[in-house]
């Protein structure tokens, strides 16, 4: 490296060959480098000092405002900032020990420190992670990986150690583990506004760990939402995992399916909407259902529970079917075709 004075650059930069010009320094385009190296070989230059020692409207008049950029880098007047070469951004960090570690203690105290460095980089980025990936290699020569998906994007240490710890437990490795590394997928943090009139929801972070402690008492499969699915067996669901949602829910406007409940004058209940629609209650113990048919189709239904005095009964608005169906084809009938009572 050399330090050049104020005023000296010329000294230093004159004996330099003319071909050493860096022309993406000057903004000049690709098209015009090899039309203004032509032009400069036939004016005979041959180092920085004879280009700098040309005229300067000379220079403009021929070579217009990109020749004078060049000539300036020549003499050494021109000022840029410096722009530093940043690093591609990876969040991992490992460790390799130098003894194999069979217990659970030791290692969180390994997954800990790696966790505090990861947090810390996330952090002076202003980012945060919405999925750790853990990779164990093993001291019979075979790797061990977990990966972990959160909700919402976390830069807590203590909240990932405890995450990775029961995920560790629920699934143990099968040997003492020789080297430990982690890997964080970076975006940006979770910004949220509280609303004077909502209710406060949980903290993510607290959610998660305890769910990820019920995953370990009951079961993964066993922790969530019940969520119903789009068929018509009888109890066929899914658990959908907890999640917490800060959109607000659209009203949509629909048409009601209106029961009216008993009143005078009237029958104990009665199915008030005109429009066909698929009947969708299920009473548990089923009631004893009545049909009265004629010329072979429905045209009223009278079904009551026999322990109590509830009753449900109505007309028969339009009716179709039966079809054969295993249930599992609702979502692909049309319309039309789920008409019934």
């Amino acid at each position: 490296m050399t330090v050049i004075p104020p005023g000296q650059e010329s000294l230093q930069l004159g004996s330099l060959p003319i071909k050493k010009l860096d022309y993406s320094l000057a903004g000049i385009e690709k098209e015009r480098v090899e039309e203004i190296s032509e032009t400069l070989e036939l004016w005979g230059l041959r180092t920085f000092s004879d280009f700098a020692g040309l005229p300067l409207a000379g220079v403009a008049q021929r070579l217009g405002q990109a020749g004078v950029r060049l000539q300036k880098l020549a003499q050494g007047k021109s000022d840029r900032q410096m722009v530093l070469v940043q690093p591609p951004l990876g969040f991992e960090q490992a460790l390799e020990l130098e003894h194999p570690v069979e217990e659970l203690e030791p290692l969180s105290f390994i997954l800990s420190r790696l966790l505090n460095q990861l947090c810390a980089n996330l952090h002076s980025h202003a980012l945060a992670t919405n999925e750790l990936l853990l990779r164990l290699k093993l001291e019979d020569k075979t790797e061990h990986e977990r990966t972990i998906t959160l909700p919402v994007p976390m830069h807590n240490p203590k909240t990932l150690l405890r995450l990775l710890l029961f995920e560790i437990e629920a699934q143990p490795p099968q040997a003492a583990v020789i080297c430990v590394t982690i890997i964080a997928e970076p975006v940006k943090p979770r910004v949220a506004q509280t609303g004077l009139f909502i209710p406060l929801a949980p903290e993510p972070e607290k959610l998660e760990v305890t769910l990820a402690r019920l995953a370990k008492l009951v079961g993964a499969d066993k922790v969530g939402s019940p969520e119903s699915l789009d068929t018509h067996r009888p109890d066929a669901f899914r658990m959908k995992r907890f999640s917490i949602s800060t959109q607000n829910k659209s009203r949509r406007n629909r048409q009601p399916v209106t029961y009216r409940g008993p009143q005078r004058g009237s029958p104990a209940g009665v199915v008030d909407n005109r429009q066909c629609v698929m009947g969708f209650r299920v009473f548990r113990p089923p009631w004893r259902a009545e049909v009265i048919t004629k010329q072979g189709l429905p045209t009223s239904i009278n079904a009551f529970d026999a322990k109590s005095s509830c009753l449900v009964r109505g007309k028969v608005i339009c009716a179709s079917g039966p079809w054969r169906t295993s249930g599992d084809c609702g979502a692909r009938m049309s319309g039309s075709e789920r008409n019934g009572t």
